[in-house]
């Protein structure tokens, strides 16, 4: 009776230990997470990376706070709405682009809406041409 108990801790232990885990950023670092849950998308436009760079930095700052530009790693980290966002910008050959969008919650949770608006807001800036970003409306005190 008291084998069984210590190999039932154990193996609630291990699966707990599986689900909360670290898993890989598209920096190449590794963050607290649940790990065997989608939480990147992947895109991919005939642009040069540069150009998809800079959307991607626009984009990201109009959303939130952009707080790291790993120019090596081809890799910018930003917070948004309390989401951490990694947005990895990549050539696949002379005119393709891979752009891969990954959002975590603070609790390690995915958070694939986000993923979805920003990739949407970088491929509609493409799009449009519109490589600058819009001006947020301001409201004018008693008006």
């Amino acid at each position: 009776m008291m084998k069984s108990k210590w190999i039932l801790a154990i193996l609630i232990l291990a699966g707990i230990g599986t689900l909360a885990g670290c898993v890989p950023t598209v920096d190449g670092r590794r963050e607290f997470g649940m790990p065997f849950v989608k939480d990147s998308l992947e895109a991919r436009y005939e642009r040069s990376p540069m150009e998809i760079w800079g959307v991607a930095k626009e984009v990201l700052k109009y959303n939130g706070q952009l707080y790291s530009e790993d120019v090596l790693k081809s890799t910018l980290e930003a917070s948004v709405n309390t989401r951490t966002v990694w947005v990895k910008v990549e050539p696949l050959d002379d005119r393709v682009t891979r752009v891969v969008v990954q959002t975590r919650t603070k609790a390690g949770a995915p958070d694939l809406e986000l993923a979805s608006e920003i990739d949407k807001q970088i491929a509609l800036r493409l799009a449009a041409g519109n490589y600058t970003p819009p001006t947020r409306p301001t409201v004018k005190a008693g008006g």
